[in-house]
């Protein structure tokens, strides 16, 4: 008898554990579910109030009034958070705490820790001898410790969106909109402004996509429109437009996060040419690194080069070196000094070796990183190799085969012959014309110089209106084909216009594929490239034309070089900037924005793509062609 009852009881006890599980997976697991998104929600709402109010602060002289009722949004989201990660450690599923134990949610834990500790001290009256309890306490402090939680906490969200098959065209499209809209709102603010200027929207939006999209022209005067802090807003955005937003958003997100989806990781992988999901951390770490090496290489260079020669003091020319080091490797042709680079001071005070540094810095960043990652490789493969040799290990080969792949083949080989021709065509034409009152060293450096700015940073050491007809048209032609792909640059891209070039040479020789350094290149590669070359110039002859009917007075030879600078993300003009009207500001905008994201990726993220062609094969037919 005791053992049916116990047998019975034991059953009871099985059905009961099974129902409370069905009901627990069934009510208790959505409502868990739904909670810590809606906490996840409130976090991110959190999130954006305090980056505005950031903003708000630092942008603007504020009442105390005012700044109370900051405060209590600063508590509130305060609150949001640690709601948030309070939920997610005690909600999570146990099989799925990982994500909510990762460095991400360490990382955001502990600066909540650090907001807490002020406030345990105050409650139980601790006395601390230390001063460290007055430096959290610091509105600043707290502030900025708001405002890293935040960034961890929308670029989380960002990274997790994209896992969710978001198209990679509209993404990149989408991310450079944002920071080009943040950025004209921020450079609005009072203390980003000259006292006594006024600065309106269209020359705000203007000026921010042409920072974002690292393009150099501008309607205003940078100096003498901007503060300090506006012109380091100025250069922020530039760092920001020449990484690109989403690998700045791709390379925080997963450093925190770690384990993304893949389909997050393959969309950050195609982003920045990464050849596997194995190597997408180290192709982040090397882009992040190459640009602080590099910026931070150029800025002690001009640092070294201008030190007490321009008339500025110390803080001023470390500034002037930072700033000019990051436009140049980010193409983007800005200047924080009076009449750029055209300045006497500069042009006749021998800082040749100024112009030099700037254009090798315009060189290393319009490569692309691709090319940089493997040269890099080549550089550290050869040296490991001479180190062997020179260790007595005389079998170890000098040579070796196959280090250089066909993108860097293509792009250094291009590269290089249109520097040269440029450099020489520019210093023919412009020898006893523009140049005429420089010395011959001086003229060689400036023809360069001159070949190589319109690729695609835009500086302007010589007034371009006094060059020869000829001198523009090499200039418009540079522009046009920009820099290498994945770089900072602009422009069709070299690779682009290579690939077109082979593969018209290949029709003309009767061959039925396209041939480069032994190689065949891809049919799809040979497709992007022509579509690039010829939607290009589709989209600049409309953008002209529409100009010439918003700005009928210009000269149609000034309003197509705008364009094709503007298109290209250059920034040199032929003077009109400041002359267009708002309507052909608006339309320079968008020239600008299409440019820096890519015509073809651009077009990709608003049409519908088509899928699933590989199961069918339509017949082939032949069009009469010549």
């Amino acid at each position: 008898m005791n053992i049916f009852c116990n047998f019975a009881m034991s059953n009871m006890e099985e059905l009961w554990s099974h129902q409370l599980a069905r009901h627990h997976e069934k009510y208790v697991i959505p409502c868990i579910k739904i909670a810590l998104k809606v906490f996840s929600f409130m976090a991110n709402i959190g999130a954006l109030c305090i980056i505005v109010g950031a903003v708000l602060e630092f942008g603007f002289v504020l009442t105390e009034r005012l700044k109370d009722e900051l405060h209590l949004v600063y508590f509130w989201a305060w609150n949001m958070f640690l709601i948030e990660r309070i939920g997610h450690l005690l909600l999570t599923e146990h099989g799925k705490r990982k994500s909510a134990f990762n460095f991400l949610g360490w990382s955001i834990n502990g600066l909540l820790i650090l907001t807490l500790i002020p406030i345990f001290v105050d409650f139980f009256n601790i006395d601390d001898r230390s001063g460290l309890i007055n430096i959290l306490a610091n509105r600043g402090v707290y502030l900025l410790i708001l405002f890293l939680i935040s960034s961890i906490e929308l670029s989380s969200t960002v990274i997790t969106s994209m896992g969710r098959k978001t198209n990679p065209a509209l993404t990149l499209a989408v991310s450079f909109m944002f920071i080009i809209l943040v950025g004209s709102g921020i450079l609005l603010m009072p203390r980003c402004i000259q006292p006594g200027v006024h600065l309106s929207w269209i020359d705000s939006l203007f000026t921010a996509t042409s920072a974002v999209c690292v393009t150099g022209l501008t309607t205003i005067d940078v100096p003498s429109t901007f503060t300090s802090f506006g012109q380091l807003v100025i250069i922020v955005l530039i760092q920001v437009g020449g990484l690109g937003m989403m690998t700045i958003t791709s390379f925080f997100a997963l450093f925190f996060m770690g384990n993304t989806s893949i389909y997050s990781q393959m969309l950050v992988r195609d982003m920045v040419s990464s050849k596997s999901l194995a190597s997408l951390w180290s192709t982040l770490l090397n882009i992040f690194g190459f640009t602080a090496f590099l910026e931070l290489a150029g800025a002690i260079c001009i640092f070294l080069n201008i030190h007490d020669t321009i008339g500025l003091d110390l803080k001023q020319e470390l500034f002037f070196s930072v700033f000019h080091s990051i436009s140049a490797f980010c193409n983007a042709g800005f200047s924080n000094y009076h009449d750029g680079m055209s300045a006497p001071v500069l042009m006749t005070g021998h800082h040749c070796w100024l112009y030099i540094i700037l254009a090798l810095l315009i060189i290393l960043g319009g490569i692309g990183y691709p090319v940089l990652v493997n040269l890099k490789t080549i550089v550290t493969k050869r040296a490991k190799v001479i180190w062997q040799w020179l260790n007595g290990r005389r079998y170890a080969s000098l040579s070796i085969p196959n280090l250089y792949d066909l993108n860097t083949k293509i792009v250094l080989k291009t590269t290089t012959a249109l520097l040269v021709s440029g450099t020489v065509l520019i210093a023919l034409f412009e020898w006893d014309n523009t140049f005429a009152d420089l010395r011959i060293h001086e003229k060689l450096t400036q023809a360069f110089f001159n070949a190589v700015s319109p690729r695609t940073a835009g500086f302007i050491s010589i007034d371009l209106n006094s060059m020869c007809l000829q001198s523009i048209i090499i200039y418009t032609l540079l522009m046009w084909i920009g820099g290498a792909s994945q770089s900072t640059a602009g422009g069709v891209k070299v690779n682009a216009f290579a690939i077109a070039i082979l593969n018209i040479k290949a029709i003309l020789r009767g061959s039925n594929r396209v041939e480069f350094a032994g190689r065949e290149v891809a049919t799809d590669s040979i497709r992007r490239a022509n579509a690039v070359v010829i939607v290009s110039v589709v989209v600049l002859s409309f953008f002209v034309f529409l100009v010439t009917l918003t700005d009928p007075n210009l000269p149609l030879k000034a309003i197509a070089f705008e364009c094709v600078s503007a298109f290209s993300t250059v920034g040199s003009s032929l003077g009109i900037t400041s002359q267009l009207q708002d309507a052909s500001k608006a339309l320079l905008v968008v020239l600008m924005f299409i440019g820096r994201v890519g015509v073809v990726t651009l077009a990709q993220s608003l049409l519908r793509q088509y899928k699933n062609q590989e199961y069918y094969k339509l017949p082939q037919d032949s069009i009469i062609i010549s």
